[in-house]
């Protein structure tokens, strides 16, 4: 049994049993957890958009820092949180000597810089998902992570890991339930296509600062269709851009990483020896809409070696059980066992038993005072972890495993060919060329760095 599995089950067990005694914070302030000298100073980076959806998660606390590349954005935010400093540049805001924490609800190219440059800064980060676009940035991350989890609390944001199912989607596979686990599939039927970079049209509003936005990705002109309405909608949406190369990694960043999540949460697995991709013919502007990922995991403790696999934009896992659609699921996972399927959506399951030995009498429900205590509020977990234990479910070592294990589904598609793979190391075994910068790493514009 790894470290880690033991770890991870242990902060399971016990992560919503934890009191309320005295803490410290960053500055050395010994306080209740929740009188007023203990309230974090928080800064909120992309304050509009999904940045929104953190304003009322925040509120309790002081929100010192206002950040936003679009104006109009960052003066809504502003009526919310009148007391908070404003920027335009993600960098600068960093910088302000009074935080404690960040919220970075930027775009998914700039996820791992700001998260890296936070960790630097000694400060608490609650990052949204994709955690990077690059196996090198989630892996530089989430080694800075590493380097100070003993006085840092992240959590990375695939919020729907709080709903109480997950729990019970992993009590299920953890106790047998489907027998001794062979493979996990998860699932997207998303389907965005674009058919390159856009060209150049007009220019950005004087209170959209285009330059900022582009940040390290290479120069491209300016074209509304990135962003949609910037007056009627401050706050870009991310299903405008993030389906091209140099702006993020499709659907692998955005619904994969909350479904795979519903089985990573189940599975106890780090990172694949193999993995093979075939999908859409490759395109160098847009990533691919179809795609299948099979990702090859050794053995732990509880069960043998198992395939992963991603399937997205209309390619779906083979169903022999016409009782269940698993088209209507949508965003889901498909678990098969020695002894029956579990099929499982965010917030519902199905159980299927099969075989003549499938009788369930090899199977134990838990008791109520057995199950997994349900989390909660996810960024109030983070905001408590802060304060107190540093724990969190999702943090930037669980989350980063995650994102990196589909990122090389993405290498392995434009490779065209099955990758061997040492997570040790980070490193392609087999073939030497699949290191290059195209694929596991990417060149930033001049004057970015990610280790800043």
């Amino acid at each position: 049994m790894t470290k880690k599995i033991l770890q991870r089950r242990d902060f399971l067990k016990t992560a919503a049993a934890v009191g309320t005694g005295l803490i410290i914070l960053p500055g050395g302030v010994l306080s209740g957890r929740n009188a007023q000298s203990n309230k974090l100073n928080i800064g909120l980076i992309g304050a509009g958009g999904r940045g929104q959806q953190h304003w009322r998660a925040l509120s309790d606390e002081n929100i010192v820092a206002l950040c936003d590349v679009d104006e109009n954005a960052l003066a809504l935010a502003a009526k919310e949180f009148p007391n908070a400093k404003q920027y335009i540049d993600w960098r600068k805001c960093l910088d302000q000597s009074d935080l404690d924490a960040v919220v970075c609800c930027t775009t998914d190219f700039t996820h791992a810089f700001v998260a890296n440059w936070a960790i630097n800064r000694g400060l608490h980060v609650y990052c949204e998902k994709p955690l990077g676009i690059t196996v090198e940035e989630v892996r530089t991350v989430r080694e800075n992570y590493l380097r100070n989890r003993n006085k840092l609390a992240t959590q990375h944001g695939t919020q729907r890991h709080a709903f109480p199912n997950f729990n019970r989607v992993r009590e299920l596979i953890i106790d047998g339930a489907i027998g001794t686990l062979e493979a996990a599939h998860a699932f997207g039927n998303r389907q965005i296509p674009k058919p390159g970079y856009l060209p150049a049209l007009g220019n950005p509003p004087d209170t959209f600062h285009f330059d900022l936005w582009l940040g390290p990705t290479p120069d491209h002109p300016y074209n509304p269709e990135y962003f949609g309405n910037h007056e009627a909608n401050p706050g870009t949406n991310c299903l405008n851009w993030n389906m091209y190369w140099d702006f993020g990694v499709g659907q692998i960043g955005d619904m994969g990483a909350h479904t795979m999540d519903l089985a990573w949460n189940a599975i106890d697995a780090d990172f694949p020896t193999s993995i093979e991709a075939t999908g859409d013919p490759f395109n160098p502007e847009v990533t691919p809409v179809e795609m299948t990922a099979v990702l090859e995991h050794p053995a732990n403790d509880w069960r043998p070696a198992i395939q992963v696999t991603w399937y997205q934009g209309g390619a779906m896992p083979e169903n022999s059980m016409r009782y269940i659609d698993l088209d209507a699921i949508g965003h889901g996972v498909l678990f098969k066992g020695s002894r029956g399927f579990l099929a499982a959506g965010f917030q519902s399951r199905a159980l299927i038993p099969f075989g003549d030995e499938a009788d369930m009498t090899y199977y134990r429900p838990r008791s109520e005072d057995e199950l997994i205590p349900d989390m909660g509020n996810f960024q109030k977990e983070w905001i408590d972890a802060c304060k107190g234990d540093l724990k969190t479910s999702c943090d930037f070592e669980y989350g980063s495993e995650i994102i990196e294990n589909m990122l090389l589904g993405l290498v392995a598609y434009r490779v065209g060919q099955k990758i061997d793979y040492d997570g040790t190391t980070g490193r392609i075994t087999n073939i030497a060329e699949a290191n290059d910068d195209r694929l596991m790493r990417r060149t930033y514009r001049e004057g970015w760095t990610l280790d800043g």
